[in-house]
């Protein structure tokens, strides 16, 4: 169910692409760099209980632009978890359009590797030295506005890692 709805999510995020695109102003876009706080949650559907966790962290990158509407950009993030997740980290490619004056449409794709609290999650005491990590290829779309003519952004988004986990998240920018 969650694949259909996130597969339904990028649909209507692609289709929305050439109306946003009509939308921009006749300034040229420059190379745009953005570091903020971010939070959300990580659900890793395992169908059993405490099987998600809160994700607290940060995220950083670069945006350059291709034309006066699209760009293309990279970023990183890393989160601290609570319940199920220790930590996470990861790298993705963005690619999106601008809307107005300071939104943005973008999609993602990347990297993610998550270290799992296995303790938390089956009760369990975990030896020492056991590799409680594991990563994929996560891919993902957002938005982000900006607030007025302040380099402050509100963003959010939702991403999934090889289709298993969903993630969604909030948070603040300052684009510089």
């Amino acid at each position: 169910m969650k694949k259909i709805a996130f597969t339904t999510l990028a649909a209507l995020g692609a289709m929305a692409l050439p109306a946003a695109a009509q939308a921009q102003s006749n300034e040229d876009p420059k190379i745009e760099a953005y570091v903020g706080a971010s939070a959300g949650i990580h659900e890793l559907d395992l169908g059993i209980p405490g099987d998600n966790g809160g994700i607290y962290g940060v995220v950083a990158g670069v945006d350059v632009p291709v034309g006066k509407t699209f760009f293309v950009g990279a970023e990183g993030n890393y989160h601290i978890g609570d319940g199920a997740i220790d930590s996470e980290y990861g790298v993705a490619a963005r690619a999106g359009v601008r809307v107005g004056e300071s939104g943005k449409i973008f999609v993602r794709g990347g990297y993610q590797e998550v270290d799992f609290d296995l303790g938390s999650l089956f009760g369990i005491a975990v030896p020492p030295g056991t590799d409680t990590s594991d990563g994929d290829y996560l891919v993902g779309a957002g938005v982000e506005f900006g607030i007025g003519d302040s380099p402050i952004r509100l963003r959010a988004g939702v991403d999934t890692i090889a289709f298993d986990t969903t993630r969604a998240t909030v948070g603040v920018l300052y684009a510089f």
